[in-house]
């Protein structure tokens, strides 16, 4: 039983302890998964944001809340997701799961201030919410605009409209 998968693909790190314990970010599996729409229902098996299917969604609990996950709250899907989490890791979700800014970093105590340095030394960047490819470019002066960016990070890509807060991108 897995919960919906919309891509194909292999997650190859196995579910562990640690990374049970690790925090999801489940907005952004979600906005992977369904575009974040929590009750969608598009007649392909697998239902609501992080894209459940019937017997996946029965399996974990999620039938005390709703017959399908696009019927139940977001917090309820939440919560069977959770669950679901603790037994397999990422595994039911093995593209989405391996996006940048699924897991939420450990709080480092750090004031606010600290996140505005978003370049590393090295001639990276950490997508932050409402970046595109095109505005990071210019931002940063990058020779050949989003397309070049593009280019730099094919292998952390799928697509030019799709990047991530938390994803760390090469700007050279």
């Amino acid at each position: 039983m897995t919960a919906g998968i919309t891509g194909a693909g292999v997650l190859l790190a196995p579910a562990s302890p640690a990374s049970a314990a690790r925090q999801v970010n489940w907005d952004v599996l979600a906005r992977c998964e369904s575009g974040g729409r929590w009750h969608i229902n598009t007649g392909n098996g697998y239902y609501g944001g992080l894209q459940f299917s019937r017997s996946t969604w029965r399996a974990n609990g999620g039938g005390k809340y709703a017959p399908t996950a696009d019927r139940a709250t977001k917090a309820e899907q939440i919560k069977v997701a959770t669950k679901l989490h603790k037994k397999r890791g990422l595994k039911p979700w093995p593209v989405c799961g391996k996006k940048a800014g699924v897991y939420k970093k450990a709080s480092s105590g750090k004031s606010p201030a600290s996140k505005k340095a978003t370049v590393s030394k090295k001639g990276t960047y950490v997508v932050r919410s409402g970046d595109t490819l095109a505005s990071i470019a210019k931002k940063h002066k990058v020779k050949g605009g989003w397309r070049t960016l593009f280019k730099l990070n094919k292998d952390r890509l799928d697509s030019p409209s799709r990047i991530f807060p938390g994803q760390r991108l090469r700007l050279r």
